[in-house]
């Protein structure tokens, strides 16, 4: 019997397809500096504008408007805060393509009610100093700041028992690549994610409410699956390589054979989410347009950060130990 069984050099271990590995790890400096520039920008912003939370969080009232035709924002939003003691958080836009309207939402500070008499005084206000653009007041709401923080606890809470829980589980699957360290820098790329979704928030002015708890809850199970199935192949690469193999090396391999999966399978996610998003548009909803935009951004944060922050950080780690065993 023929035996089909071919012996690789060492050399050729470290090929992928006939062609040398990415060099992950030797542009270490070039991904952390994206990441670093990117929330210096957005502590910059935020230290200029501050974080806008919305109304959920804070307390406050929402009353939300329908029209036609242009509005002149500045000479609005003047006309709307002198019919009200308290102070516009948000003051936003958007257009229903289907019903041929736009919308127009006004969230204000303040714990206290707008009573039935302030919503027609605003209400009359506005009509008056725009009479051909039929303004009609579509809804109205208040939100008690007790009940947002309630709920941020809650998803802070969430939050810190998923990161205990992911140190626990990638230390304990992954002991022969050092665990422990894995499960460390998997959480660093975690809160990486949350990071750029935030500051994205913050540059991009959007209020914090709940879409942001979503987005950021939903990203941290995508990240980590992420990062689980890049550390499940540096395992696999370094008992094919061999352990005395340079770890560099090694998870060169196995980023780039992981690589194109990774790529593939958040593309064909973020197109999902893109076509949410279009539909969001064209009918309207604000809601989850507030939601499928950040999620297409951390997606690819998720994708980013498992390659290009956990790993090189996991590396020099490893490499760090082997010197000091040395």
């Amino acid at each position: 019997m023929a035996n089909n069984f071919v012996r690789l050099t060492e050399e050729e271990k470290l090929l992928v397809k006939g062609k040398p590995a990415k060099d992950f790890v030797g542009h270490r400096k070039i991904f952390f500096g994206v990441s670093l520039a990117i929330i210096l920008i957005g502590l910059v912003c935020n230290f200029i504008f501050g974080t806008t939370m919305d109304i959920q969080f804070t307390g406050g009232s929402m009353i939300k408007y329908s029209y036609t035709g242009s509005l002149d924002n500045a000479k609005l939003k003047q006309i709307v805060q002198k019919a009200t003691p308290d102070d516009i958080v948000t003051f936003s836009e958007s257009e229903d393509l289907v019903n041929n309207k736009k919308d127009l939402t006004v969230q204000f500070s303040g714990n206290t009610t707008i009573t039935t008499d302030l919503q027609k005084s605003i209400t009359d206000s506005i009509q008056k100093a725009f009479p051909k653009n039929n303004i009609k007041m579509e809804q109205n709401s208040s939100v008690d700041a007790t009940m947002g923080f309630s709920f941020l606890l809650k998803c802070l809470v969430a939050v810190a028992i998923a990161a205990v829980l992911m140190v626990l589980y990638v230390t304990l699957r992954f002991k022969k690549i050092g665990g422990l360290s894995a499960g460390v820098f998997g959480l660093v790329a975690l809160f990486h994610d949350l990071a750029i979704i935030y500051f994205f928030y913050v540059i991009f002015r959007m209020p914090i409410d709940s879409s942001f708890m979503a987005v950021a809850l939903m990203i941290l199970g995508y990240s980590l699956n992420d990062t689980v199935v890049v550390y499940d192949r540096v395992r696999e690469e370094r008992k094919r390589i061999g352990y005395k193999a340079d770890i560099k090396d090694v998870f060169n391999v196995a980023a780039s054979k992981v690589m194109r999966r990774t790529i593939i399978t958040s593309i064909t996610t973020i197109s999902a989410v893109a076509i949410v998003f279009i539909l969001a548009v064209v009918y309207n909803l604000d809601s989850v347009k507030a939601f499928a935009i950040p999620m297409m951004v951390g997606l690819v944060s998720g994708c980013y950060s498992s390659l290009c922050i956990a790993g090189p950080l996991w590396v020099m780690w490893q490499k760090r130990k082997e010197k000091k065993a040395k």
